[in-house]
């Protein structure tokens, strides 16, 4: 499984820890930025790794900023993108059950180290549980997005 990672400058440790985990788990990783703690704006890297998600190009995603709202809101402009703000393991369990979510959004400012990676952990481990209930939500949410879209 090939997941993409991004930042802005809230989330750079975050993310560098995240990615350091990811690959000694065995996944494969790619880095859409930020490289620095420079000051930068959160959309221009959601973007970039967002439509590298809805393209196929990766499998998953995991976007950190300072709160994690930011960088969520953002990638939930890309089609396809099913993006989540989990604070805790069952959110990240629950958005993958019922959501079949494929981005995570992570705050970098408010969540440690530790209990990212088990975010990350449960994330990446769950998968969607196909409930007929869950599957035509997910339908009306792509017609809400059909709708919306050029």
């Amino acid at each position: 499984m090939k997941i993409a990672l991004c930042c802005d400058h809230g989330g750079l440790m975050l993310k560098n820890a995240i990615e350091d985990y990811l690959k000694e788990k065995g996944y494969e990783t790619e880095d859409f930025g930020t490289t620095n703690e420079n000051s930068c704006d959160y959309p221009d890297f959601a973007l970039i790794a967002a439509e590298a998600v809805a393209s196929g190009k990766c499998d998953r995603g995991v976007f950190i900023c300072t709160t994690g709202i930011g960088i969520s809101i953002a990638a939930n402009k890309v089609p396809k993108i099913r993006c989540a703000l989990c604070t805790e393991p069952l959110s990240a369990r629950m958005t993958r059950e019922h959501n079949d979510a494929n981005v995570l959004a992570l705050g970098g400012g408010y969540t440690g180290v530790n209990l990212a990676k088990e975010i990350v952990r449960v994330f990446l481990e769950t998968p969607f549980s196909e409930g007929v209930n869950h599957k035509r939500r997910l339908d009306k949410i792509a017609a809400i997005e059909k709708k919306y879209s050029k």
